[in-house]
C-alpha cells in the first residue's frame, strides 16, 4: 500500500496530520506493507526568504482577521498539536520560503531517508526556530537525517530537483488538491486535512479491503 502525502514543511495542521497518520499506523494490521511518499506542496511559493513578524500576526494578515483572531488561531493549532504530541514553539517559529527544503525531500527519497529528513525538517521548524531557507540550516539538517554534506551541498548551490518539486505541485493541481494535508492512497482513498487516527485508521483498512477491485 502506498500512500501520498502532500505538505509543506511549514504548515503546522500537515505535522498534525502526520502524527495523526503514524498513529494510525501503529494499529493498522499490514503497516509493515505500507509505504509513505512526500509529495511537495508549497503553501506560498511565492514567500520571501525571511518574513517579519509574530506568526500570530502573520496569520492574521493571510486570513484576514484581527490580531486577537490571529492569536486565537494560534492557540486552536497549539491545543491540536499537543494533543497529536508534536511539539510547538510558535514564540520561536519562522515562516520561510520552503523550495530548497522540498527539493531536499526529493534527493533524501533517492537515498531512503525522505521521511527522516521531513521529520527533522519539521521539528526544526515547529519547535526549534530554524529557518527553513537557509542553505547553512538546511545542510547541518540533512546531514543530520542521513544525507551526505557534500552531495547536500551540490544540490543546494544547484537547481537541482526543482522539476521534481514542480511535478508534484502540477499532479496536486490536476487532483485538485487545494488544502494539505492531503493523504492519497493507492492513487484511490483520499484523506482529506489532518484528521483523527480513528478516522484515518478506518480509511487504511478500507482502502485494504478494496486491493485489487
Amino acid at each position: 500500500m502506498r500512500i501520498d502525502l502532500w505538505s509543506d514543511l511549514v504548515c503546522p495542521w500537515c505535522a498534525i496530520g502526520k502524527a495523526h497518520l503514524d498513529q494510525a499506523l501503529l494499529a493498522f494490521e499490514h503497516a509493515d506493507e505500507v509505504t509513505v511518499l512526500w509529495r511537495s506542496f508549497e503553501l506560498d511559493p511565492g514567500a520571501p526568504a525571511v518574513r517579519d513578524g509574530t506568526y500570530s500576526s502573520q496569520l492574521a494578515s493571510r486570513y484576514g482577521t484581527s490580531p486577537r483572531g490571529g492569536s486565537a488561531m494560534v492557540g486552536r493549532i497549539s491545543a491540536a498539536a499537543e494533543r497529536a504530541g508534536v511539539q510547538a514553539r510558535f514564540d520561536l517559529v519562522r515562516p520561510a520560503n520552503t523550495f530548497d527544503a522540498h527539493r531536499l525531500l526529493h534527493l533524501a527519497k533517492e537515498r531512503g531517508v525522505q521521511d527522516r529528513l521531513a521529520s527533522r525538517l519539521t521539528r526544526a521548524y515547529l519547535a526549534e526556530g530554524e529557518l527553513l531557507s537557509d542553505h547553512a540550516t538546511l545542510q547541518r539538517l540533512a546531514v543530520e537525517a542521513g544525507l551526505d554534506e557534500g552531495v547536500v551541498g551540490v544540490v543546494l548551490s544547484s537547481g537541482a530537483y526543482s522539476e521534481h518539486v514542480r511535478a508534484d505541485e502540477a499532479e496536486a493541481a490536476r487532483r485538485e488538491i487545494s488544502a494539505i494535508p492531503t493523504l492519497l492512497i493507492d492513487e484511490r482513498h483520499v484523506i482529506p486535512g489532518a484528521q483523527s487516527p480513528e478516522s484515518m485508521l478506518a480509511t487504511l483498512r478500507r482502502a485494504w479491503s478494496r486491493q485489487g477491485e
